[in-house]
């Protein structure tokens, strides 16, 4: 394992021992140790991390999850998301690694940063132009299940072009969210 998926996995890591287990996060009720703890399951449990992504198996999800952060100490489930994924887990793969945990990381890592009042860090052009080359591929499925449409504007790149994907068409509204990826992003709703 290694490249931005591992150096977010540390510094995501580092900012759970700053902030501690009671911290909020962006994540509509959790703390850092549900974080802690979703990541943990979601690596090493994968028939109990299924209900991320399918619905009806969420009850079961959210059980395991939160008998791990109770059972588990919240240094213990830090020393787990450092270590990386377990031997038997596809995500120990370096392209699985890459493709799933990239995006999983930085996303939950702002979560946690800006929950806590961190400003939104300064990326390097080659993580910037990572994460959009990421979202753009994943931005139908990521949008699917919005009520409305969704476009992404990235302001500027390396070149200083301005780039653009339909996430999902919808009418008659539609939302358009812009940033360069290194600033916190605009957000427009035409009808």
């Amino acid at each position: 394992m290694g490249g931005f998926a591992r150096v977010e996995r540390n510094a995501l890591a580092d900012t759970l021992v700053r902030v501690g287990p009671d911290a909020p996060t962006l994540c509509t009720g959790w703390s850092a140790a549900d974080l802690a703890a979703h990541l943990v399951i979601r690596e090493g449990r994968p028939i109990a991390s299924m209900g991320i992504v399918v619905k009806p198996l969420a009850p079961l999800t959210e059980r395991v999850q939160n008998a791990t952060k109770e059972r588990v100490p919240f240094e213990k489930l830090i020393d787990r998301i450092r270590q990386g994924p377990p031997p038997w887990s596809p995500f120990r793969i370096g392209p699985f690694d890459t493709a799933g945990n990239t995006f999983e990381y930085f996303v939950h890592h702002e979560d946690l940063r800006r929950a806590v009042g961190d400003r939104p860090r300064e990326l390097d052009e080659a993580q910037s132009d990572d994460l959009w080359h990421r979202l753009r591929r994943q931005a139908k499925l990521a949008f699917r299940s919005v009520p409305v449409g969704v476009t992404l504007v990235r302001t500027e790149d390396g070149g200083g072009r301005r780039q653009t994907v339909v996430a999902k068409a919808a009418t008659p509204l539609m939302v358009t969210v812009s940033g360069s990826g290194r600033r916190a992003g605009a957000v427009r709703v035409r009808a």
